[in-house]
């Protein structure tokens, strides 16, 4: 059985007293949720104060980023070592707006992935279609794409959880139908049973992350292949957070 994974990306948004402060809150609200894992991703130098204020809890904590290498001369960047140090338990990966703004590509996502495993943390590592390439068709050959790119050699590791976000339900309020997450979702835990065989394929996570909001997260965790969410702009807010978190009522 599949563990249910709600993990929310605050972006740019909170300070560290902020942060303690939602983190409390939300710590009361989802007290007794003991099914489903619960991460919670601040900005950089919110992290110390959340790992405090979720200790002792069942919550998260983890960074949005990170470099693939351990150290070294790249003036404003943070190592997975750095961050393991902190208390971070789970780092995102290939979010789209570091591949929109950064220049985050599939290379750049392997080498990632491949550094917060090595460290022994736990990679949400993303993946999806912008509009223009849904409309063209191209959803399911952008998706493999971007597996066998920078997923391939990560696959069998169990500290690996995939998100699929289309980019274009991201901060837009459009939320893929249940159903074209089901597609999506069932296209890559096939293609990751033709990569990496059938029992990693049954055991992956796979993620929904595109405004996911607490009127949405049940049909969609209704679907068989979506084994939980990324949610972006409706995890600010404890108590909308916690009811997506409660999901099964």
């Amino acid at each position: 059985m599949r563990v249910p994974v709600i993990a929310g990306n605050w972006k740019m948004y909170r300070t560290a007293r902020e942060a303690a402060e939602a983190i409390r809150a939300l710590r009361a609200l989802v007290a007794d949720v003991t099914e489903v894992e619960v991460v919670v991703c601040p900005p950089f130098p919110a992290l110390p104060a959340a790992v405090e204020a979720a200790r002792g809890s069942r919550i998260r904590v983890g960074a949005q980023d990170c470099h693939w290498e351990k150290e070294g001369a790249f003036t404003g960047e943070v190592s997975v070592p750095m961050l393991a140090d902190l208390g971070c338990s789970h780092v995102i990966v290939g979010h789209s707006e570091r591949r929109q703004f950064f220049g985050e590509t599939d290379a750049t996502v392997d080498r990632k992935i491949d550094a917060v495993l090595a460290h022994g943390l736990s990679c949400i590592a993303c993946l999806g279609e912008t509009l223009q390439e849904r409309e063209q068709g191209k959803t399911l050959a952008v998706l493999e794409r971007q597996l066998r790119g920078g997923f391939a050699r990560h696959l069998g590791s169990p500290r690996l959880v995939i998100a699929y976000e289309p980019v274009w339900a991201i901060g837009t309020g459009k939320t893929a139908s249940p159903a074209q997450a089901q597609e999506a979702h069932a296209f890559l835990r096939q293609l990751v049973g033709q990569m990496a065989g059938p029992e990693v394929a049954a055991r992956i996570r796979i993620l929904y992350g595109g405004s996911v909001k607490p009127d949405t997260i049940g049909s969609l965790m209704a679907q068989a292949d979506v084994d939980g969410g990324l949610v972006g702009g409706a995890s600010l807010d404890p108590s909308s957070f916690a009811k997506i978190i409660r999901f099964r009522g």
